[in-house]
C-alpha cells in the first residue's frame, strides 16, 4: 500500500497465527523491489498507443499507483522456484493487464465513480470509452502472450477469467434468492478472487521451473491465500474503518457472506426470521445495519470466519514450508500475515 502503515499481530485474526509478526507490504515488496522496478518499465512499454485519445487514458491509469500485489506475488513465487526470468516479466504484466481491464469493467457495471482514491474511467470519460479501454487491456495482454508464444501463461489466465465472471455471476443470482451456503459462498469466493491470485503464484512458478510438482504447489499455495484474502475483505464489511469501501455495502446489495451464513445457521428460528427480514430489505438504513452486525458478533459470525481466514493463510505458509528457504519464501509467508492482519 502506497504509505503503508505497519500492521501489529494485536489485529483481527492474530490469536489464530502464533508466528505472525509486525510486517508491511512495503518490505514484503522490497525483497524484489529490483524486479519490481523492471516490471515497471516493462509495463508502461505494453501501455503505450499511437491513437492520442487511448494514449491519454493509459496514461491516467498508469499514474493510478496501485499496491501491485499481482505482479509482486508473480515475482516472488517465480523466485521462490528458481529466480526471475524475462517470462516473470511477462507474466506479471499480463497479470496486471487483464486485471486492470476487469477492474475498469466493474466501475462501469457498479456505476462506480472512484478507484483508488480518484475518479475512475468512467466517470472521466463516460461508459463507451471505459469499457473499450477494458477491451484494448483484455486484447494487448493476449497479443503480448501470443507473440511470444506463452501459451501456457494464456491458458492459466483466461482460464482464471473465466472462473471470475462464474464466480460473480453466481453470487448475483444467490443474492436474488439469499439461498447461498458456506460450501457455495467458498466457491463463489473461490472463483472471484482467489483464482486469480493463484494464477498468479502458478504463472510465477511456470516462468521459473518444468517442475510441475512445484507449480502445483505453488498454485495451491496462492488459491489459500486468495480465500483468506476474500474472507478478510467480508470482514471489513462489519465495522472496519478505512477500507476503501461503505461499511454494510454487502448487505446492501444483500450479497451473504461468510460471517452471516455462519451466524444464520446457528441462530434460533426467530433471529433468523428476524435478520432475513432486514436482509430482504431493499434499502436499508444505519438501524437495520447495526442491528445485524450485533446479530453477527453475537452469534459468532465474526470470530468462525476470522478462524476459516487464518485457517488458509496457515495452509499457505504450510505449503511454501515445502521449498527450500529463501528470503522470497519469507516475503511470501509474511504476506500471508499481512493479508489475514491488514486494516485495508
Amino acid at each position: 500500500m502506497e504509505g503503508v502503515e505497519t500492521i501489529k499481530a494485536e489485529q483481527d485474526g492474530a490469536a489464530m497465527l502464533p508466528e505472525a509478526r509486525a510486517t508491511s507490504l512495503a518490505s514484503i515488496q522490497g525483497t524484489v523491489a529490483d524486479e519490481l522496478k523492471e516490471f515497471r518499465r516493462y509495463f508502461r512499454e505494453t501501455m503505450r498507443s499511437p491513437v492520442g485519445l487511448l494514449d491519454k487514458v493509459l496514461q491516467y491509469v498508469l499514474r493510478q499507483k496501485g499496491k501491485r500485489i499481482r505482479p509482486t506475488l508473480v515475482l516472488l513465487s517465480a523466485q521462490v522456484c528458481g529466480g526471475v526470468t524475462e517470462v516473470s516479466y511477462r507474466a506479471a504484466a499480463l497479470v496486471e493487464l487483464l486485471h486492470t481491464a476487469t477492474l475498469v469493467h466493474d466501475d462501469v457495471v457498479d456505476e462506480a465513480e472512484v478507484r483508488r482514491g480518484v475518479f475512475s474511467i468512467n466517470a472521466v470519460w463516460k461508459n463507451k470509452i471505459a469499457v473499450l479501454l477494458g477491451d484494448f487491456l483484455l486484447s494487448r495482454g493476449l497479443l503480448l502472450s501470443l507473440e511470444h508464444k506463452d501459451y501456457q501463461l494464456l491458458h492459466i489466465l483466461s482460464d482464471s477469467v473465466r472462473r471470475m465472471s462464474e464466480g460473480e455471476l453466481l453470487q448475483i443470482e444467490k443474492a436474488r434468492r439469499l439461498d447461498i451456503d458456506e460450501a457455495t459462498y467458498l466457491r463463489i469466493i473461490s472463483d472471484k478472487t482467489a483464482s486469480l491470485i493463484a494464477a498468479c503464484t502458478k504463472c510465477g512458478a511456470y516462468s521459473a521451473t518444468d517442475d510441475q510438482d512445484a507449480i502445483d504447489r505453488m498454485h495451491k499455495m496462492g488459491e489459500n491465500l486468495g480465500l483468506a484474502f476474500q474472507i478478510r475483505d467480508d470482514l471489513f464489511d462489519y465495522g472496519a474503518v478505512d477500507v476503501g469501501k461503505p461499511v454494510g455495502i454487502d448487505l446492501q446489495e444483500k450479497k451473504l457472506t461468510l460471517p452471516l451464513i455462519y451466524a444464520l445457521r446457528t441462530a434460533t428460528p426467530g433471529d433468523r426470521k428476524r435478520i432475513m427480514k432486514i436482509v430482504r430489505k431493499k434499502k436499508k438504513n444505519r438501524a437495520d445495519l447495526r442491528a445485524v452486525t450485533q446479530f453477527v458478533e453475537e452469534t459468532g459470525g465474526l470470530d468462525y470466519a476470522r478462524e476459516k481466514m487464518a485457517a488458509y493463510a496457515a495452509e499457505a505458509r504450510q505449503l511454501l514450508t515445502t521449498f527450500p528457504p529463501t528470503p522470497a519464501r519469507d516475503a511470501l509467508m509474511d504476506l500471508a500475515d499481512f493479508i489475514v492482519l491488514r486494516k485495508k
